[in-house]
């Protein structure tokens, strides 16, 4: 039984490390050497290229080192009947609350107005509404999305959130379905996406979404850059639909230096890192999906092929 992993090579040092010390009796492989291709179980992979996990003929699993699967699913090749299994781990989701506080209560408390007149040497008091009375949404209520509404709502955030289907999460009003988007939309004055993305949210942050928002609206997407059309984002920042925006993903990283969201004053840019996944956490949960493998059991938090998350 081996494993073969497929990532960055800062990150392979680093879950390397974390295996050897957690289960030295696995045998690891990489990429560029994956040796006798029949002993291999299971992968463990970040934006493998099209078609090689098909190459593969005894895979097991296929383990996401993020949260995303998109990159795996985008494979029109991917290995039918193998199980992928998305990274479910404390670090990731403790991550991505803290930054989707942290832009939030940016965009409540209006630190880039105030951040701007201090360039300006400006003395001018900005006013700033309670957080009850602001209105944040949260679209996708899945585990990122879950525990980032729960601490919204914990500061006392008016927080709504929506997804595919029905949610019931304490302290936060729950759209489901085509036919709760437009009431959810009106209600996020700051909206955030932490949606997975599939054929279906491909490209949903346009336009005709950012219309649906309270003029003025806030954005912040920290979900994937395939999400947004960006050239809808800036019309809607120039025309005052939305008034800021806070982005950790774009169609293209990294940010091509010309690309006008660089140099606009009312784009905040972070470079894909909201929320990062802690090796040791997540390496714990690929072994005990191994182990449950072993026994014949499923592994924990396999992706629905067909839903895509």
């Amino acid at each position: 039984m081996a494993l073969i992993f497929r990532t960055d090579a800062a990150r392979a040092a680093a879950w390397g490390a974390a295996f050897q010390r957690q289960m030295p009796e696995l045998d690891i492989r990489m990429w560029d050497a994956p040796g006798n291709i029949a002993d291999i179980e299971f992968a463990v992979v970040w934006k493998p290229e099209r078609g090689v996990l098909r190459g593969f003929p005894n895979l097991k699993a296929i383990f996401s080192v993020g949260a995303g699967v998109d990159h795996l699913f985008s494979d029109p090749e991917l290995p039918e009947g193998v199980p992928v299994v998305r990274m479910v781990e404390p670090e990731l989701t403790r991550g991505m609350t803290e930054y989707v506080v942290l832009h939030v209560l940016r965009h409540h408390r209006r630190q880039r107005e105030m951040e701007a007149n201090q360039r300006a040497e400006k003395w001018e008091m900005i006013e700033v509404p309670t957080a009850p009375s602001r209105k944040v949404g949260i679209m996708g209520l899945g585990e990122l999305g879950r525990a980032a509404a729960l601490a919204l709502a914990a500061l006392e955030f008016d927080v709504a959130g929506w997804s595919r289907t029905p949610k019931d999460i304490p302290g936060v009003e729950s759209f489901h379905g085509d036919f709760g988007m437009d009431a959810f939309l009106a209600h996020s004055e700051i909206l955030v996406c932490l949606l997975p993305l599939t054929t279906e949210t491909e490209g949903i942050l346009n336009t005709g979404l950012f219309e649906k928002l309270p003029r003025g609206a806030s954005l912040i997407n920290a979900a994937r850059g395939g999400h947004q059309v960006e050239e809808d984002i800036l019309a809607a920042l120039e025309s005052g639909r939305l008034s800021e925006a806070t982005l950790d993903v774009f169609r293209e990283e990294p940010l091509p230096a010309d690309h006008s969201f660089w140099g606009h004053p009312r784009v905040t840019i972070t470079p894909h890192n909201a929320s990062l996944t802690d090796p040791d956490s997540a390496v714990r949960q690929v072994i005990e999906n191994i182990h449950r493998i072993r026994r014949g059991e499923p592994p924990t938090n396999i992706v629905d092929p067909k839903a895509g998350y």
